[in-house]
């Protein structure tokens, strides 16, 4: 169309940006700028029209995007876009002896069953079909910070008897108006390899009966340092609260 680009790539990992200004010596990144720097501080001379990211998960919000992504909104302006512009985890509860015995073979320690996994089920089904768990859209319009914890209780009806061993988490995202993309089985991207489910096994596996319903309860909790999940099962019997106060796994906002 003939419009001039300027492009900022902003990236705080101090290895990539070894390589983002080895690519940007190419005359074909002549109207690309490189700005090693985390995007949450980083304050631009001008506002973007477009802030484009690579931060989802196999959860979508599980590598802590919609913190990255609420403080990089300053950088665009009033009426700027932002790809992805939504996206919602799904959960569903499974059945797998082979993820619970490679998970047990990692060690003996509750934190051992208390992380979840980024997992490729090869041997494994979904006791009932996955539902929705949390929504994040951006761009922010919010100028305070935005609470970005979350908790949802789901009940699911299974399809057959079967011991759940843990739960399989997906997401789904908008990335402009109608261009989505997905991992959930149910509108899964064809094509598409670049992630994988997360899996957050039970310490304790659970029989369960088609007549029985299956009650499941997830946070995302957020401190002024770290961000973590925890989750159990209240229905058809009640599991322990897994990885309370992120005492296993959490993801650092440092």
């Amino acid at each position: 169309t003939g419009v001039k680009v300027k492009i900022y790539a902003v990236e705080k990992n101090v290895n990539a940006v070894v390589t983002l200004r080895t690519l940007a010596a190419s005359p074909a990144w002549s109207n690309v700028e490189v700005i090693a720097s985390d995007m949450r501080v980083w304050n631009p001379q001008e506002k973007a029209d477009l802030v484009v990211s690579e931060l989802l998960g196999s959860f979508g919000d599980n590598e802590l995007s919609p913190e990255c992504l609420d403080g990089a909104s300053k950088c665009l302006k009033e009426n700027g876009v932002s790809i992805p512009a939504s996206y919602t985890s799904f959960l569903a509860p499974m059945s797998s002896s082979k993820l619970r015995n490679e998970v047990r073979a990692l060690g003996e320690s509750i934190a051992v069953m208390e992380t979840p996994y980024v997992v490729k089920i090869h041997s494994g089904f979904e006791i009932s079909p996955s539902k929705e768990c949390f929504t994040f859209t951006h761009p922010k319009k919010e100028s305070t910070p935005r609470d970005n914890s979350r908790y949802v209780k789901l009940t699911f009806h299974p399809s057959e008897s079967s011991m759940l061993t843990g739960l399989a988490g997906y997401f789904e995202a908008v990335l402009y108006d109608d261009v989505m993309i997905s991992i959930r089985p149910e509108s899964f991207s064809e094509g598409m390899f670049s992630w994988f489910p997360l899996y957050f096994p039970l310490r304790t596996p659970l029989p369960v009966r088609t007549s029985s319903e299956v009650e499941v309860h997830i946070w995302r909790k957020c401190s002024s340092s770290q961000v973590w999940y925890e989750w159990c099962v209240t229905v058809p019997n009640i599991t322990a609260i897994h990885n309370p106060n992120g005492r296993s796994y959490s993801m650092s906002l440092g």
